[in-house]
Formats: structure tokens, sequence, C-alpha cells
């Protein structure tokens, strides 16, 4: 990755999201930080001195078009980090077709939109998409149903848009994180009846650590799929 670098990341407000903003603001790249509302945008603009913010709620992807058309989007976009997401557990006969949209919306939609804006910044730069996508968008377990289809959408996403921008330059990468200590694994562990201890995670750095290493390769080279798992 070139010095000086832009980066538009979602989720940077905690878990696996802040940590790689963190590493990136801390070597002086340029950060464009997503978030749902002026509030959270002020926030985030707080805990990172200079960097920019974007507004707009993944939950309803149908406006993100019209909330970026009142705001300036970057010039120049080295990488997309896609590691915003929701969770909500339950069986199938259980879950609700809001839950479902709510997932599906928050997790797969509105980074397919994100993308779809941002694409033509992308291509200019020969630019990189991450998406840090889950165990669950490998495989699906009981209670799971919502979550891991969205994210096994996901997946779906990243492969199409490896292959249709391969030869734009645009590298794309999934990565799959294990269960990683953060406020999403509280809320699992919570809706799971589980006592949580984020001691027995992987800690959010060192996911940073993985996403930073496939961003940073050369340009001969791209990581297409990368799992992370629990080491202890």
């Amino acid at each position: 990755m070139a010095p000086m670098a832009t980066h538009v990341i979602t989720g940077a407000g905690s878990g696996i999201g802040a940590a790689v903003a963190r590493r990136l603001h801390a070597r002086g790249d340029e950060l464009v930080l997503h978030a749902r509302d002026a509030g959270r945008a002020k926030e985030l603009a707080s805990e990172f001195p200079g960097a920019r913010t974007l507004v707009g709620d993944l939950a309803d992807p149908a406006k993100l078009s019209w909330a970026f058309s009142h705001q300036t989007l970057p010039d120049r976009v080295d990488s997309l980090l896609h590691i915003a997401g929701v969770v909500d557990l339950g069986p199938v006969g259980d879950l609700t077709s809001k839950s479902w949209l709510h997932q599906l919306n928050v997790n797969l939609v509105a980074p397919a939109e994100l993308t779809r804006h941002f694409l033509p910044q992308l291509r200019a730069a020969r630019g990189h998409v991450v998406f840090v996508n889950s165990g669950a968008g490998l495989r699906a377990s009981a209670d799971w149903s919502a979550y891991a289809a969205s994210k096994h959408g996901l997946k779906a996403l990243a492969d199409a848009l490896r292959h249709e921008e391969h030869g734009n330059g645009v590298r794309v990468t999934s990565v799959y994180p294990g269960r990683t200590a953060s406020p999403m694994q509280a809320k699992v562990h919570q809706q799971e009846g589980k006592e949580y201890d984020s001691s027995q995670w992987i800690d959010p750095e060192s996911v940073a650590t993985t996403i930073l290493m496939a961003l940073d390769l050369p340009a001969d080279a791209e990581v297409n799929d990368l799992t992370v798992r629990p080491g202890r």
C-alpha cells in the first residue's frame, strides 16, 4: 500500500474496525470513516483527528445514494474496508422478517451499494476491497440462519467482484475471523445465554494485523480468502 493511502472504513467505532482504523491512522494514512448518523460521525472525528467522515445508515441502503449526494466523497480510494456488521440470533421459526432484513441490509446489501459508489475511485487507484466476513460465512449453525445467510451472500459478492474487477487491477479479499473479542461477541454470548470472557477469543488487533498484511502486499500478489481462528 502506497504511503498516505486513503481508506474508506465502515465499523471503525469498535472491535476489528477500530483496531484497523487505529493502525492506519497511526502510520499517517488518510481515513474516511463511515458513521450511521451525525452524532456518531462527531465521535469518530474526535477519536481520529484529521479523519474525514461519511454519514449514511447501512440499515437503509436504498437511501445511501441520496445521503452521499449531499456530502463530498473522496477523489481517491486505495481501499474500501467493509467491517461493520450486525447479528441477531434465533431459530428460523422465531426470526421475523424485520430481523432478516436488518441483517441482510447491513451485512450484505449496504456493502454492495458502498462498493458500487466507490468503484470508479478504486479502479483509478487500482485499489483493494476487503470484506470482513465471519466463520458463519462458510458454514451455518442452528440459530445462526439470518446472519449466516447474510455472510454467505457477502462471500458471493466478494467472489463475483473479484472476477469482475481483476482486469481493472482491483484486488478483493475476504477475511473470515473466528470469534473475536468485541461488543458484538458480548451480544452473541448474551443471546446464547453464556458467560462472556473476552480473554478466550481473538484480540481485534490480531485480526487487524492480518488485514494490513493483505493490504500491504505488493501489487503482484493478492490474498483472496483469509481465515483467522482463536489460537487458544
